[in-house]
């Protein structure tokens, strides 16, 4: 690998970001509903999900605390696994695309497909950060790039 690059996937700030856009969807998401309680009470009812509030604030603290602890790097793959675990959720609740027809058939089952990838970089991370690896890894390899060491 160019040394370069080598160099910088190798940084802290490097893992550091790369774990934040990787949450993205979920703390901005978490931020939002935390901004606007009343609007993430509604977009629970709009999926049939109640008492509305207690799930909305459960939903919130999986998307937060979730996205902090693979943010922070520490505990990232119990974070990890339960923003995966969310995600998968979400797509018989809200993307059941097979229940429809036509374009909006078509524009949900993308939206599968992109949580399906995203459960997958979930997948990569909480591997990357799994407590066992952790022993394993030198501090000279990519490991620390999720981890946050």
């Amino acid at each position: 690998m160019n040394s370069f690059i080598e160099r910088l996937v190798t940084t802290r700030s490097f893992g550091f970001v790369a774990r934040t856009v990787l949450t993205f969807m979920f703390w901005s998401s978490g931020l939002a509903k935390l901004l606007d309680f009343p609007t993430a009470m509604a977009e629970m009812q709009r999926f049939g999900l109640a008492p509305a509030a207690p799930v909305a604030i459960l939903v919130i603290i999986v998307q937060l605390g979730g996205s902090a602890l693979v943010i922070h790097g520490r505990y990232a793959w119990l974070g990890a696994g339960a923003l995966g675990v969310f995600t998968a959720l979400t797509i018989p609740i809200a993307h059941a695309f097979w229940t429809m027809s036509g374009e909006m058939a078509f524009l949900e089952m993308m939206f599968v497909f992109e949580h399906i990838s995203v459960i997958g970089g979930l997948m990569v991370a909480a591997a990357l950060c799994a407590p066992h690896r952790l022993k394993s890894v030198r501090p000279s390899s990519v490991g620390h790039l999720v981890r946050g060491a």
